[in-house]
């Protein structure tokens, strides 16, 4: 029997290559999708392919209901969830002015709410096996704010919050909790901004560049590997140095 790991969010920029990281080191995929079931199933086949084990997985991660029953599907397709990487999540800009109550609750119900609900149905069986990885994917608008997204960056902050909280509850029977901040990464997100704004990103990067989501997907294989195994509670800004 495998060890499973759910990434929520699977089909997106970062969820693809943490998805085919993890499965590369052995794991069996759940990859989890809310609307985007053909992309779901193409990366669950090319994993398949690759010689690993995947498969979709749908639920909106704003219903506790809904993902509590992808748990279980998953645990009876695949086996226990011993690695989560909430990693699902989207953005609604404006600036807080013209930010509508509905931008604010969407957001903040994907990326913060989701992961607890996710968290909250897999914590009891990690917590019985004396066993247990969760990744909460931040950002860095988390940790410092950005212009015209203060539902994203409340989200990712809470997620910062969240992770340590839950660390505190669950290192006692073997579980760790651990977060990421990715900084601006080299995604169709960031490759959509026009080039001027892109420069003066990258002018604000003391490495000069834009990250490889392959590099966010290293640090979750090594907060879930063997490496990791000593390390709760923490935040790992993957940012090339724009926040320290």
């Amino acid at each position: 029997m495998h060890n499973v790991a759910l990434v929520t969010g699977a089909p997106g920029a970062l969820g693809k290559p943490i998805a085919e990281r993890l499965a590369r080191g052995g794991f069996a995929v759940a990859l989890h999708y809310h609307s985007r079931e053909e992309a779901a199933r193409r990366l669950a086949a090319e994993i398949e392919a690759s010689g690993g084990v995947a498969g979709p997985f749908r639920a909106d991660v704003r219903s506790g209901a809904e993902v509590a029953a992808m748990i279980r599907e998953v645990e009876k397709t695949l086996g226990d969830v011993t690695v989560v990487v909430n990693n699902a999540g989207l953005v609604r800009d404006r600036s807080i002015q013209k930010m509508t109550e509905e931008d604010w609750s969407v957001v903040l119900d994907t990326n913060l709410k989701g992961a607890f609900n996710v968290c909250h149905s897999v914590v009891a069986g990690m917590r019985a096996r004396n066993h247990g990885r969760i990744v909460n994917i931040s950002s860095i608008v988390g940790a410092m704010g950005n212009f015209g997204q203060a539902n994203y960056a409340a989200s990712k902050a809470g997620l910062i919050g969240l992770t340590k909280a839950l660390a505190r509850e669950t290192a006692r029977f073997g579980v760790t909790v651990n977060a990421i901040c990715p900084g601006f990464m080299d995604s169709p997100m960031v490759n959509g901004v026009p080039a001027e704004v892109r420069q003066k990103l990258l002018e604000q990067i003391p490495l000069r560049r834009f990250g490889e989501p392959e590099a966010v997907a290293e640090s979750v294989a090594y907060l879930v590997g063997p490496g990791g195994s000593y390390v709760t509670g923490q935040v790992l800004h993957v940012n090339g140095g724009m926040y320290m």
